[in-house]
């Protein structure tokens, strides 16, 4: 008799032991509905509007905005886009351009490289500014 019981508290024990640990395995997934944050790289351009060469605009601000839509569209699917005046010095004769700033993500820079070769054509420029940042993703879709 003893001896069973000393083997019943034995099992209850290790019962315990294996109720214990699937809780400990389960409990850190229990409220996990959403996706976590996936590290991307975003992409920003800056695409002047004023030609290269004479450097007088080359479409009017909204047609300049349609003309940068199709393209990333195109290209991307979908986009994010500011507009923005940009600004510098050249030879000490001062130059302001109609600018427009381009947010990308979930994208390659190579995909980047192809819709700016395009803008650099349709917008007749010697450069679009590209920066690339390293960014957390995340799309949140409510509790």
């Amino acid at each position: 008799m003893k001896k069973a019981l000393v083997i019943v508290c034995i099992l209850c024990v290790v019962a315990i032991g294996l109720s214990v640990a699937a809780i400990a395995l389960v409990a850190p997934n229990l409220n996990k509905t959403q996706t976590a944050p996936a590290f991307d790289t975003q992409y920003v351009l800056y695409l002047g509007t004023n030609d290269k060469d004479t450097n007088l605009p080359v479409f009017s601000h909204e047609q300049a905005k349609v003309k940068a839509e199709e393209i990333l569209i195109k290209h991307f699917g979908g986009y994010t886009i500011q507009e923005a005046d940009g600004g510098w010095i050249d030879e000490g004769t001062t130059y302001q351009e109609y600018t427009l700033v381009i947010y990308l993500s979930d994208t390659t820079l190579d995909k980047v490289h192809l819709a700016a070769k395009e803008m650099l054509q349709v917008f007749n420029q010697s450069s679009v500014l590209i920066q690339s940042n390293q960014t957390v993703t995340e799309f949140y879709a409510g509790d």
